[in-house]
Parts: C-alpha cells; structure tokens; sequence
C-alpha cells in the first residue's frame, strides 16, 4: 500500500523547486552514503532509539556508517528535509542495500530474521 501524497500536478512550480532544494546538501549526504556502504543508521544525538538500533547492529556484528544531525534541540529542518525525502517519520533511519528497513523496531526483527547480513 503506497502512502497518499499529494500529486505533483496539485503543487505550484515554485513550491516543486522549494521542495526540491530544501537542505539538498543534507539529503544528498544520506543518498551518496546509502549509495557507498551496505548499512546506514542515520539519526540523532539525545535519542535512545538511535542508540538502541546502533548498539543492536554493533552487537551483532554488522559494520555500518553512521550519519547524525543534531538532536532535540538543533538541526531539525535538515532532519525534516531527510523525513520528507524518505517518507520515514522518525529516526532511526535504517537502510541496507540501498533500501530503508524502518526504525530500532524494524532493524531488530530484521537482524533476528536474519536479512541484516554482516
């Protein structure tokens, strides 16, 4: 089931282009280190499920990039931006092989399933 967004021909041009450059430099950071390592935790300090999922990945053996953007109290429109291009609500943000897995919930099942290679 696809999540309804609104459809790009409900959007002005310039609202496309806004959306399109809002903190571009921090989305294409995350795309270029899911493009180059197999696992990616991207997250945020002061979060224990960031901590949770990392410490999960470490304990079992998995070797992964790790990318943070401030915490509770900065960088939450380079958090936003990330949010809005992935779709994912929160963070963690949990990605292998190119694809996001979810959260600390989704990554736990994911290693005890066995789909988190080392």
């Amino acid at each position: 089931m696809t999540r309804p967004v609104l459809s790009s021909d409900k959007l002005s041009p310039d609202v496309t282009h806004y959306i399109a450059a809002y903190h571009q430099k921090t989305v294409n950071e995350v795309a270029h280190a899911i493009a180059t390592n197999k696992v990616v935790v991207v997250g945020m300090g002061l979060n224990p499920f960031v901590k949770k999922a990392r410490t999960a990945l470490s304990d079992a053996g998995v070797n992964f990039q790790y990318l943070e953007y401030g915490n509770y109290f900065s960088m939450w429109k380079p958090r936003l931006a990330i949010k809005m291009w992935s779709g994912w609500p929160t963070f963690p943000q949990v990605f292998v092989d190119g694809k996001l897995i979810g959260g600390y919930k989704e990554t736990v099942a994911a290693l005890k399933a066995g789909t988190i290679v080392k």
